[in-house]
């Protein structure tokens, strides 16, 4: 008789349905999604991939790919307690699925700034130093879990020009394809309105009327997402079994799960679109630099404003302000 040392099929189910049970109260979605490991089979069936050979799950999430431009939402070009707190939060995602599975499981971050940079009006100079602070972060602190992937593992030293034409040449969808989807698809009509907002929010310095600047934000958020696209296939090529997780809102069912890094007040909220604020229990929110500034004190480390802090009397204050 055969021996093996291979989990049965009910087994694999147990173990890939208890590690999704470690990612759904993280679950990022615009809907009420269901909370049952079951409603996310694309999820399941990737995750049993790895239990079956009894190895490390891996993860992509396409995201952290600079900081806004837009002074009023964030304390500079780069990372900053943010960054530090949802890299932790992957990493210990990590480790609890260790417990579970001891071969454990690693997270790809898949920077994507260079792949929109122009679109979004921040400089290659700036996304490079952002992309390498997240690698310095993720050594220093020994966040053994975690590592970055950019343009730069995928086409080296080329002009970030031609990179940018590369991917989209070879991965994009087609503009009348996505303006089709838009116009049929709910959740991908969500997402343009979502990155056009950020868009209008982002362009500082814009001479123009605001319907002139909506109008330009509509268009070059229609080239955001054709870029998106064309990065994820990408990813897909170089890491063709992970398990795909997505820093935007996902329904249940979708072949990606939105994962939430950090508390914030909408779905959209990210680490590189905000400043951190701990609150006097130590509990930590994400939102725009100019609210933080009012709530708090900023606070330095290593030389650079790194978050805002309330202290108790400043909630007590804010609470007396709001009841009056």
């Amino acid at each position: 008789m055969l021996l093996t040392t291979a989990p049965d099929a009910r087994a694999t189910h147990r173990t890939s349905a208890a590690i999704l049970d470690l990612l759904l109260p993280h679950h990022r979605s615009t809907d009420r999604a269901p909370a049952e490991p079951e409603a996310f089979g694309h999820q399941l069936r990737r995750i049993a991939a790895f239990v079956r050979e009894d190895e490390p799950v891996v993860f992509t999430l396409p995201g952290f790919p600079c900081k806004s431009p837009n002074p009023a939402k964030v304390l500079g070009h780069l990372p900053d307690q943010g960054e530090r707190l949802s890299l932790r939060f992957l990493h210990a995602l990590c480790a609890d699925i260790a417990r579970i599975h001891p071969p454990g499981a690693h997270v790809v971050i898949c920077s994507d700034g260079h792949v929109f940079g122009d679109l979004i009006h921040v400089p290659d100079e700036h996304i490079d130093a952002y992309a390498d602070e997240l690698r310095t972060l993720i050594t220093e602190s020994d966040l053994s879990h975690l590592s970055v992937f950019d343009l730069r593992d995928v086409l080296g030293d080329l002009p970030h020009t031609a990179k940018r034409a590369h991917v989209h040449d070879r991965h994009a969808p087609t503009l009348d394809a996505l303006r089709a989807e838009v116009r049929a698809d709910a959740p991908t009509l969500a997402l343009y309105r979502g990155i056009t907002r950020f868009l209008v929010e982002d362009s500082t310095g814009f001479t123009g009327t605001r319907s002139a600047l909506q109008r330009e934000c509509r268009r070059r958020a229609y080239g955001v997402i054709q870029r998106s696209r064309a990065w994820t296939e990408l990813i897909a090529d170089h890491h063709p079994r992970a398990v795909r997780l997505s820093i935007h809102p996902q329904p249940a069912g979708a072949p990606k799960f939105g994962i939430r890094l950090l508390d914030g007040p909408d779905a959209w909220t990210t680490p590189w679109h905000s400043a951190a604020l701990r609150e006097a229990d130590g509990t930590w929110t994400l939102m725009p630099r100019a609210r933080a500034q009012r709530l708090g004190r900023l606070v330095h480390r290593d030389g650079r404003p790194s978050h805002f802090e309330r202290s108790s009397a400043d909630a007590q204050r804010s609470s007396a302000t709001v009841r009056r």
